[in-house]
């Protein structure tokens, strides 16, 4: 019996993780393989091809392999191992050729293209109109009109970049968990909050060596250490192992699978008669060419560089005037920025984070979307974990139905990769009228408990975790017929709206005042203090939209380049980098070996749409702000328009739904003090 080809006798039938092996999921997958192709050999043998047993049909097709794929590959990302990792570089490519095998094949295309040829004279929604218009573009766009010969080098290449993709991922995880900073004498901890010096001292104690401190490359632990410590030579340190990943030349080097990677993007995309990826990739985004997107982050370099630099010389004078520092270097950047935040707004993250115990503010991000979208969260456990600190929920309306399964996985560990990110394990969708509602998770690297303390999480973790909420909503509460449109699946310069937006209710004192309360004393933060907050968000604005643009940058040259010019990762990134970088160079140093969004992560040619998104989500957010940010009708709007919209309809056309008109960037550069 392998429990992931059983139907899953469980709660809302979620992933039975209690009763699945390892070695279960090969033969799950293999087999998974050929119910899909049988499903798929259904559709070419029915009769004469319609909107219904075709594109319908196909949108339903794979839907075993599917939950597998997600449990598995949800799994290689937040709690992974040596055996998945192997099992991933095995399956990995048995997932590329199967799709493949559906998305090359002439007579299943003949099927689609007779119905798209029909789609003048077929009496559809804008939902089916936009199913039948993205199912053709994915098979013109994945080589259905190429010859025999083309589609077996397209095979190669797609078989080729899944594996590089895979062992990008492992590199960067095998460097954040081999690095430790071990401190032996307390004084080179000067500076550092207790909290930070005790969960130091735990991980050390974790890992049998007590009585020392041990600071990771985890996000909990290298930021606050680039942020508080004294101790100058052992932030840089920390700083060189930090941005050093995976460009050492040794077998954890990730310069050539970049070149590898970039060459094979490009030499796909060139079949499909595309000159370059990133023609390819924007094609399918609201920003509609990589001219546009060039546009868009030079505009906002024009802006945001002056403002930077005007930061960046205050920050120069007040390091000098405080400590003598002739020049600033990278690893100081953080560590004098928070003083002289302290300083100026009389705030840091120290005296923020006792009102952040992280079951308070999860209970804030919940009431939040109680009040504005009619749901509620109960804890159950009798929905199976892939891991002990997960937490498991169900979601209802307010009237008790069933509206979504939401999974919570909040601390760092050797088997997750850093950073922040939402997925699901099931999609929503309609068959028959029943509504399949969806699995949703957020994955998180937030400050982990200590003995003495529970989580206390940094304002920027608050609104981590708002922001993958905000991703977690679009999720939760689709609305549609079809997988394929529902819920995250938008443009990829739309899919952060959601997220970002949410964010926008961290700094409003209606919402904080909901849940940020002392862990000590129960007392709720006080007004003054959310004024600080509020005061500050627009601290260092100018430094920080200039990194982003500079990542929005480096990804659009990477992807806009014909690849055989670049023959040096380091040169590269160096020369594409230099309009947006105020800091001396750090010899050595190389972000791209560990760019895991456009390598790994699926924003290849994409990196842009942050900057692109916050456009919308600052214009959109306007709107509550006129009418109160909690007003329902403003929230139901959204709701219907944008978050259970999906993608049956393009961006632009919800967008216009909800705000009444397109976006204007003049409330992006008000809200981050780049214009008047």
């Amino acid at each position: 019996m392998n429990p992931l080809l059983e139907k899953f006798n469980t709660p809302f039938e979620t992933p039975p993780f209690h009763l699945i092996k390892n070695e279960h999921y090969l033969p799950a997958v293999k087999e998974a393989i050929q119910l899909a192709k049988s499903e798929i050999e259904n559709i070419k043998s029915a009769s004469l091809p319609d909107f219904e047993n075709t594109i319908v049909a196909l949108d339903r097709a794979g839907e075993k392999l599917n939950i597998i794929s997600a449990i598995f590959f949800n799994l290689n990302s937040a709690e992974t191992n040596d055996t998945i990792q192997s099992l991933a570089r095995e399956i990995s490519p048995l997932l590329t050729a199967h799709s493949n095998d559906i998305l090359l094949d002439e007579e299943l295309f003949g099927r689609i293209q007779q119905v798209y040829e029909q789609r003048e004279q077929l009496i559809l929604t804008e939902e089916q109109k936009t199913l039948l218009d993205k199912t053709y573009k994915a098979f013109v766009r994945n080589g259905a009109n190429l010859d025999d010969a083309q589609k077996n080098r397209l095979r190669e290449i797609d078989r080729e970049l899944s594996q590089l993709g895979l062992k990008f991922g492992e590199n960067v995880l095998a460097e954040t968990n081999k690095y430790e900073l071990v401190v032996e004498n307390e004084a080179n901890l000067s500076g550092l909050p207790d909290a930070i010096k005790e969960a130091a001292a735990q991980t050390a104690e974790e890992k049998g060596k007590s009585g020392k401190w041990i600071f990771t490359l985890a996000f909990p632990s290298y930021i606050p250490f680039m942020t508080y410590a004294d101790n100058r030579e052992l932030r840089k340190e920390l700083f060189i192992a930090y941005n050093t990943k995976s460009c050492k030349g040794d077998e954890l080097d990730n310069q050539q699978f970049i070149k590898d990677m970039l060459r094979l993007k490009n030499e796909r995309v060139n079949l499909l008669g595309y000159p370059r990826y990133a023609d390819f990739v924007l094609e399918e985004r609201m920003a509609k060419s990589a001219q546009n997107v060039k546009d868009f982050l030079e505009n906002l370099l024009e802006k945001a560089k002056p403002k930077a630099q005007e930061e960046l010389a205050e920050l120069t004078s007040y390091a000098n005037k405080l400590d003598g520092l002739e020049r600033l270097e990278k690893w100081d950047f953080a560590y004098y920025a928070e003083k002289l935040k302290k300083q100026k707004y009389e705030v840091d993250d120290e005296l923020l984070r006792p009102y952040f115990k992280l079951e308070n503010v999860i209970e804030g991000v919940f009431t939040t979307a109680e009040k504005l979208y009619g749901i509620k969260f109960i804890e159950n456990n009798e929905i199976p974990k892939y891991h002990p600190e997960v937490t498991t929920y169900e979601v209802q309306d307010l009237d008790g139905h069933h509206v979504a399964v939401f999974y919570a996985d909040f601390f760092p560990r050797a088997g997750k990769r850093n950073g922040a990110w939402m997925t699901s394990f099931r999609g929503q969708k309609t068959i028959n009228g029943k509504d399949q509602r969806p699995h949703v998770s957020i994955v998180c690297n937030f400050t982990k408990p200590t003995k003495t303390k529970p989580s206390l999480l940094t304002f920027n973790e608050v609104t981590t975790l708002f922001h993958e909420f905000g991703h977690a909503l679009h999720g939760m509460l689709a609305k549609g017929n079809y997988e394929s449109l529902s819920g995250t699946s938008v443009y990829w310069d739309f899919v952060e709206l959601p997220s970002q937006i949410f964010e926008n209710w961290c700094y409003e004192k209606e919402c904080l005042d909901l849940f940020a309360r002392h862990y000590e004393t129960g007392q709720t933060i006080p007004a003054d203090l959310i004024q600080k907050i509020k005061n500050a968000a627009n601290f260092h604005q100018g430094y920080q939209t200039l990194r982003q643009i500079s990542f929005g940058l480096l990804d659009m040259a990477y992807h806009g380049t014909d690849p055989a010019s670049i023959s040096d990762i380091k040169v590269f990134e160096k020369e594409t980098m230099k309009a947006t970088q105020l800091l001396p160079e750090v010899e050595g140093t190389l972000m791209s070996t560990s760019f895991s969004h456009i390598f790994q992560g699926g924003y290849a040619a994409g990196y842009y749409s942050y900057k692109w998104a916050e456009v919308l989500d600052a214009d959109a957010f306007e709107l509550f702000l006129e009418k109160g940010i909690f007003d329902p009708i403003t929230a139901e709007s959204f709701k219907t328009n944008i978050l259970s919209a999906g993608g049956s309809e393009h961006p632009s056309v919800l967008f216009k739904r909800f705000r009444g008109r397109d976006p204007k960037p003049e409330a992006l550069l008000k809200r981050a003090g780049l214009a008047n």
